[in-house]
């Protein structure tokens, strides 16, 4: 394991199903590793999240973005552009995690240099072991950015 396990990993989870956010909470308390997780719940608060405007000035900085593509005030394809169009933040790995199985959304996101796609599955015992494998890939395996 890398050096990483020694402070928690920062995810800021971008989901307005609170289903989904729940099940995330719960499959990342599994972790191997200790995870903090901030929740922006459409993309507009994910941008200020990120750029620590507003409500958001104390927030840390995630070393992962897990972000759902269907979000109300600005979808995960604009938000993904923006934070890869922006030299302080494309450095952040993101990991779309969304319903979608659309080639075109696929391309779509790694033409935006989406880190990975990947498709929720509709069961929930799949949907946990899906995040649980996202935590211990990029948690235990990767070596993020500091």
């Amino acid at each position: 394991m890398t050096g990483q396990a020694a402070r928690s990993i920062e995810v800021l989870l971008v989901e307005d199903n609170p289903g989904d956010v729940r099940l995330t909470k719960e499959a990342m308390r599994e972790s191997k590793v200790l995870v903090n997780l901030s929740v922006a719940t459409d993309g507009e608060e994910a941008l200020a999240f990120l750029r620590k405007q507003g409500v958001h000035q104390g927030a840390p900085r995630p070393d992962l973005i897990l972000m759902d593509l269907n979000l109300p005030k600005k979808d995960g394809r604009e938000v993904l552009a923006e934070i890869k169009f922006d030299p302080d933040l494309r450095r952040i790995p993101v990991v779309v995690l969304t319903t979608s199985r659309a080639e075109e959304d696929i391309l779509r996101t790694y033409d935006l240099h989406a880190n990975c796609f990947i498709t929720k599955p509709v069961d929930l015992d799949q949907f946990i072991t899906v995040v649980e494998a996202i935590s211990d890939f990029w948690f235990s395996v990767v070596r993020l950015p500091t």
